[in-house]
């Protein structure tokens, strides 16, 4: 199978012919990611900030944590700061690394970096022409019950909730 590349905006998409380690050759499609963040912005302990979010790419609305893509050489602390900033309007004081999770190792090299943020402060930032994003506040309360009745469906939102102890 010949190999094939195509360089996007944000991603590569890329086919090549690789060994596995039982010695199988596979023909292998996969994209190429420069990695994310998500963060989990706490208003205090039992509140935290949530986006509505309109995804193009299956022409909804999603209940999500903020999050996006590293930027060429950006370091992810970086990352995580604009983005809660770019997302919400806010800054955090603090900033802590929960872990990192792999979305979709079946066809993409991402890693999201999952970030929980504390002591936030307003600090408006012009909103994104490409985003269409409503801010909410949530009680944990109501995040369980949202989950539960299958109104949160964002993967990479449940992951980091559930790195929180939301979920339970």
């Amino acid at each position: 199978m010949k190999n094939f590349k195509f360089k996007g905006k944000i991603i590569t998409v890329t086919r090549k012919r690789t060994r596995l380690p039982n010695g199988y050759m596979a023909d292998m499609d996969f994209v190429v990611h420069p990695g994310a963040v998500l963060i989990v912005p706490f208003v205090n302990p039992q509140e935290i900030l949530m986006l509505r979010q309109y995804r193009p790419v299956i022409g909804k609305y999603l209940y999500e944590l903020p999050a996006g893509t590293l930027k060429i050489k950006e370091n992810v602390l970086s990352c995580a700061r604009r983005e809660l900033n770019e997302e919400t309007g806010y800054t955090a004081k603090k900033l802590s690394l929960l872990g990192k999770i792999y979305p979709v190792p079946g066809y993409s090299t991402e890693i999201i970096s999952i970030y929980e943020a504390f002591e936030l402060k307003e600090k408006a930032m012009p909103k994104e022409p490409d985003e269409v994003i409503q801010v909410h506040r949530f009680k944990k309360s109501r995040v369980l019950k949202m989950f539960k009745r299958g109104h949160i469906r964002d993967a990479k939102t449940i992951c980091a909730l559930a790195f929180c102890g939301w979920l339970n």
